[in-house]
């Protein structure tokens, strides 16, 4: 009788192992972009019996597109009003273009990726760490007199996030129309829970793919990484900085974190109002519509903006595609700023292609991470960069979280992409890119101060490590596609 049973349980599993390989195989071959991931994912639902399969179905299928589009994802977008832009920045685009003919075909492909046209007429402030950012974004949700709109990838209860929490209530308690999402992942780094303080208070708050609705396992490779705020829906902030006291200096935490956050005014605000809307619809099944929440904006500056978000869902690859047209745009340099730098073979084969055309390609990365194993992974990727004619630089404590893109001098990148696996294949993120050289011409000055206190990676450097240290970073590179 227990050879029988034996004989049943071994065939059970050989055929659950059989039937789920091969819809791996079947699957992945008919969704998945990339040759390398069908390869991968193939090989371990066969060499891993079952368990290749069960991790296949848990991390490998994007199936937030599909729940997406059944819960009216799309719909949730609200269209920018249009307005007539003004004569004098119709002339800067125009000027732009002149003088940098290939933001043209940039400009074209964005149009193409988003959807959206570039927005003129906007003002930027750059916001140095917490120190800068968050008194503004408190003024803001302070003075509101419609609507707060708020997300964040992580939301702590601490010193600042107690800031945040009683600002959004006395808004609140103002008659103000409050909205809170905070990532379900980025909601645990801190306790009590800033999503269940939140919700006691009475503020509508909603945690992104909480466990409790769809189940831990379908959803758990993924997080909600952008940080928006909206107030009134006149100004707009985004960029890299979560709401935490890590990234105030002036507190002298535990572990500080230099970072940049942005300040919008103009139409652009209505890219980032769209951007929440969307999300909280997804999450909430609420649409906010009316001008509560999309009010009419008029221009305020010189800045020709557009908002671009990414993610696993429709607008999966948007980023790369225009991180690879923006490198392939540029003539003169490339000025890359990024806390985790681990992007895949199109993006570093582009940024070698860049440097043998003659563009001066500068990388920043942090001297320590505050991922140990993200400084491992990195390594091996540099001797190929520094040999066609990057140039790396690894900027010292406290940890660097900024994310920026410039290219010429001219065109900018700003928001929460990070350039690795993560956030340019699993998170949702929001960028904006910008067309103003004055605006550029700041972050510039930003780089080079970054560059002036870093210092400079050299291929002696690299090939002065010991075997030990070469095979632990060879390893940890093999898990670049999870980081």
């Amino acid at each position: 009788m227990t050879d029988w049973i034996a004989i049943i349980w071994t065939s059970l599993f050989g055929a659950v192992y059989i039937l789920g390989a091969v819809a791996v195989t079947v699957h992945a071959i008919l969704q998945e972009r990339q040759s390398k991931a069908i390869v991968a994912w193939v090989g371990l639902a066969w060499l891993a019996p079952v368990l290749g399969s069960l991790a296949y179905a848990c991390l490998g299928i994007n199936r937030i597109e599909r729940k997406g589009a059944a819960l009216g994802f799309d719909e949730a977008r609200r269209k920018v009003a249009d307005f007539e832009p003004r004569a004098e920045d119709v002339a800067k685009l125009k000027q732009i273009a002149d003088f940098h003919p290939p933001l043209v075909g940039l400009a074209q492909l964005g149009s193409v990726v988003t959807g959206r046209k570039i927005l003129t007429g906007n003002r930027v402030d750059v916001l140095r760490n917490g120190d800068h950012a968050y008194p503004r974004m408190l003024e803001g949700i302070r003075e509101a007199r419609e609507s707060v709109s708020l997300l964040s990838y992580i939301f702590d209860s601490d010193r600042v996030g107690e800031q945040f929490f009683q600002a959004l209530v006395e808004a609140r308690d103002r008659g103000v129309e409050v909205r809170v999402q905070i990532d379900h992942v980025g909601s645990r780094y801190s306790k009590p829970n800033m999503v269940t303080r939140l919700r006691k208070a009475g503020i509508p708050v909603a945690a992104f793919l909480p466990p409790g609705k769809v189940g831990w396992s379908r959803f758990a490779n993924l997080r909600n990484h952008r940080k928006i705020l909206v107030v009134d829906g006149r100004i707009g902030f985004t960029g890299g900085t979560n709401i935490r006291e890590g990234h105030c200096l002036e507190l002298e935490p535990a572990f500080p974190v230099q970072c940049l956050h942005f300040q919008f005014e103009g139409p652009i605000v209505g890219h980032l109002q769209e951007a929440f809307a969307t999300d909280w619809a997804f999450t909430t099944g609420e649409r906010l519509e009316g001008e509560t929440w999309f009010h009419p904006v008029e221009p305020t500056g010189s800045v020709g903006a557009r908002g671009i978000s990414d993610g696993p869902d429709d607008d999966l690859d948007k980023m790369a595609e225009i991180i690879l047209g923006a490198l392939a745009s540029a003539t003169e340099r490339v000025r890359i700023v990024t806390p985790y730098f681990l992007p895949d073979e199109n993006i570093i084969w582009s940024l070698v292609v860049a440097a043998m055309r003659g563009v001066e390609v500068d990388i920043v990365i942090p001297e320590r991470n505050n991922i140990r194993i993200m400084d491992w992974a990195v390594v091996p990727r540099l001797p190929f960069l520094l040999k066609k004619g990057c140039r790396v630089f690894r900027s010292p404590d406290p940890f660097d979280h900024t994310k920026l893109l410039v290219i010429d001098g001219v065109w900018s990148l700003v928001g929460s992409t990070n350039w690795d696996a993560r956030s340019l294949r699993l998170n949702f993120e929001y960028n904006i890119e910008c067309y103003d050289d004055g605006l550029a011409g700041r972050l510039d000055a930003l780089i080079d101060e970054k560059i002036t206190a870093a210092r400079s990676v050299t291929l002696d450097e690299l090939a002065n490590r010991s075997i030990p240290v070469r095979v632990r970073d060879g390893l940890s590179q093999l898990l670049a596609p999870y980081l």
